[in-house]
């Protein structure tokens, strides 16, 4: 069983400020089930990743970046296209030293 969404951006948000990042809510989606963006910025080197959710087979969650750019306007613009489809969807935005991103499930790819 998955938690509801806003509690699981809630723990997000409170791993990554107990770390010493800045995170919020950019934009709130549905409370129960709605989908996740994640958006970590590394401001002192200009970078920034896009993580999106998704699930395996077997109803893992997992997580992907679905854009091949270190530029946040590259970012900002596919977070504008996926908003058009998906209007339920969350994104969280981590400003982080390091560039960490503080997803607890496995992240594939890049």
């Amino acid at each position: 069983m998955l938690l509801n969404t806003d509690l699981w951006v809630a723990a997000l948000i409170r791993r990554a400020q107990n770390a010493g990042a800045f995170a919020a809510v950019e934009r709130k989606g549905d409370s129960r089930a709605g989908a996740v963006l994640v958006k970590v910025l590394k401001r002192a080197v200009g970078e920034a990743r896009l993580y999106s959710e998704t699930f395996r087979g077997d109803g893992e969650r997992v997580w992907m970046q679905p854009v091949d750019s270190l530029q946040e306007c590259d970012l900002d613009a596919y977070v504008q296209r996926a908003l058009r489809v998906d209007p339920d969807l969350w994104v969280v935005e981590i400003d982080d030293r390091e560039g960490r991103h503080f997803l607890t499930e496995p992240v594939e790819g890049r």
